[in-house]
């Protein structure tokens, strides 16, 4: 038997209430350890959806009740403060996406946590979305043959909706995922295009297109818009033997988490996608249908518990962060310039 890992969660509005605290709390290996907010309101929540659950003012506060770790899911601009605060603090580290505002702000914190021997993790859970999951499935296996355009999109079509300003904006938000999928299945960016429409009152986008063109040859076309009227499919994935086109907007662990449910109290229900939206196959008129993959978010928390105790690896490697901002920076540049912006292989 191995001890739990005792981790704890800075915020809990959003993100923290819903796509962090019921992972923890389901987590083999984890004890949830408390949460750290000043809020009353927050707190009550705290103690009637987990009690026995502490709460706290401060990360000090968390360490000193025993916590080993902690998950920062707070606005995105207060991610790198706390993340640097929780180095010092000794307490290993996961940071909710964007993990920073840019890729300098990301490479400090980083060197920071390597530099104090604290294990640091970005919570990149949609590498775990059972789409992804079977995009990446196909692709190994050479279903589509060489793959040479991968298109990817997170649309909706909702005025009163939109991130916040606490997210980063939409490039920020939808990009760090949209970005570390694309680098995650094909591999390091030469350079990057982008088109960013910031006609909103708060100046943040509304609709970002960033366009990616890997080393190893794919091209990735990005969209990330929240007032689409009619989203297009959320993977098209295009190779020199078939495509592979998934017309579902988002698959479903979201949905469950969001209805209150967790992999513990969903069961056999998690992560699973139904018949109706599998992706299909096409080479020529014809689609076949492509079983979707079991989604698995709750396998994020085991494997960093597992490596706070010696394990292995963090689940996701921070420097991933820094690379999926390398290309989030320069699609500002782009957008700002109008002009290709080179990396070249350090991207």
């Amino acid at each position: 038997m191995t001890d739990d890992v005792k981790i704890g969660l800075v915020g809990f509005g959003f993100g923290g209430k819903y796509f962090h605290a019921p992972l923890l709390a389901a987590a083999p290996g984890v004890q949830f350890a408390g949460v750290v907010t000043k809020s009353p309101e927050r707190q009550a929540e705290v103690a009637q959806l987990y009690p026995g659950v502490p709460t706290f003012d401060s990360l000090a506060d968390l360490k000193a009740a025993g916590a080993q770790a902690v998950a920062i899911s707070t606005p995105a601009a207060t991610h790198i403060p706390l993340v640097h605060e929780a180095i010092g603090l000794g307490l290993a580290v996961v940071s909710d996406k964007p993990f920073a505002l840019d890729a300098a702000d990301a490479r400090g914190a980083v060197e920071a946590a390597e530099q104090a021997g604290v294990k640091l993790s970005v919570y990149q859970n949609r590498r775990w979305d059972a789409d992804l999951l079977t995009v990446k499935k196909l692709v190994e296996a050479g279903e589509l043959g060489t793959v040479f355009r991968f298109e990817s999109r997170f649309e909706r079509f909702d005025p009163t909706g939109r991130p916040p300003a606490a997210g980063g904006g939409i490039l920020l938000d939808f990009g760090s995922h949209l970005v570390d999928q694309a680098l995650y299945l094909f591999g390091p960016a030469d350079s990057v295009y982008a088109e960013l429409d910031t006609t909103s009152p708060d100046e943040l986008e509304s609709r970002v297109f960033v366009a990616i063109t890997h080393t190893n040859g794919v091209i990735s076309h990005l969209i990330g818009n929240w007032l689409e009227g009619a989203p297009g499919p959320r993977y098209r994935v295009s190779g020199s033997t078939g495509s592979f086109v998934l017309e579902t907007p988002m698959e479903g662990q979201e949905a469950l988490l969001l209805k209150g449910l967790n992999p513990a109290t969903a069961g056999d229900d998690w992560g699973v996608e139904p018949e109706s939206g599998w992706g299909k196959i096409y080479r020529g008129d014809d689609g076949t249908p492509v079983p979707t993959e079991r989604g698995s978010w709750d396998t994020y928390y085991p494997a960093f518990a597992a490596a706070v105790r010696g394990e292995g690896e963090v689940p996701v490697d921070p420097r991933d962060a820094i690379a999926s901002l390398e290309v989030l920076d320069a699609a500002r540049r782009s957008a700002a310039t109008g002009q290709i912006v080179s990396l070249g292989a350090a991207g």
